[in-house]
């Protein structure tokens, strides 16, 4: 049985459904996912009944929220405060794939499952997390919102390597360019950290700032292996 990771879909459904062939994943296989299923790509509901689907038929499928998650069950429960651009841009593109206006009238099967997604897990030595640790705090693990929004930034050079001992932090968030990816998984036994958020979304020109990007990026974290699928849509 292979431990499979993936990150940041952000509504990629075919591109998901090509990485899934390119690595082919099997129903012995247990595959995590670590967030921001929504938004940006042009197919948010899509890449969610895939989830649901992978499940029904049978396949280990363990999901993690991300901030784009958040996001929509915000705006859900009728908080606008501070989603006003979100709402013209992001949040508008996933609404538009649910045929509504309004968050707070995606069907309650996917309101229900963003609700109930945790946000960390821990499995064989790996940390996975959407978007990172606070280790400023006492308890890394204790602030869930940190999770979801923290950038690289602000956490690698915090690390408290006596508190992470052997584990490795597996995480998105940040788009990162592939070749970065590539590079942090050669350091990976030494920094105990890797982003695979490889900015699959970021592959459309309205993103042409975003060099060396373009990919969604899958970790096989039992054989240590990186595979990556250029943006489909």
């Amino acid at each position: 049985m292979r431990k499979i990771a993936i990150s940041d879909i952000h509504g990629c459904k075919n591109t998901f459904l090509e990485l899934l062939d390119k690595i082919a994943l099997t129903q012995s296989d247990a595959l995590y996912l670590l967030g921001d299923y929504v938004d940006r790509g042009p197919d948010s509901r899509g890449v969610l009944d895939e989830i649901f689907k992978l499940r029904r038929q049978g396949y280990n499928v363990h999901c993690l929220r991300g901030n784009h998650e958040e996001l929509i069950l915000q705006a859900a429960s009728r908080d606008f405060t501070g989603l006003e651009r979100w709402l013209l841009s992001d949040g508008k593109k996933t609404m538009d794939s649910f045929g509504v206006e309004h968050c707070a009238d995606i069907p309650e099967e996917y309101l229900d499952f963003m609700r109930e997604l945790p946000y960390f897990m821990e499995t064989d030595g790996y940390i996975l997390v959407h978007g990172g640790l606070d280790f400023n705090l006492s308890d890394p693990l204790a602030d869930t919102s940190r999770m979801c929004w923290i950038r690289t930034s602000a956490w690698y050079p915090a690390i408290r390597y006596d508190w992470l001992g052997s584990r490795i932090i597996l995480h998105g968030h940040t788009p990162t360019a592939t070749e970065h990816i590539e590079n942090q998984f050669l350091g990976l036994e030494i920094d105990r950290y890797l982003d695979i958020d490889a900015g699959c979304v970021f592959a459309e020109e309205r993103f042409s700032d975003r060099d060396g990007m373009g990919a969604l990026c899958a970790f096989d974290m039992t054989n240590r292996m990186l595979t990556f699928q250029p943006y489909r849509e």
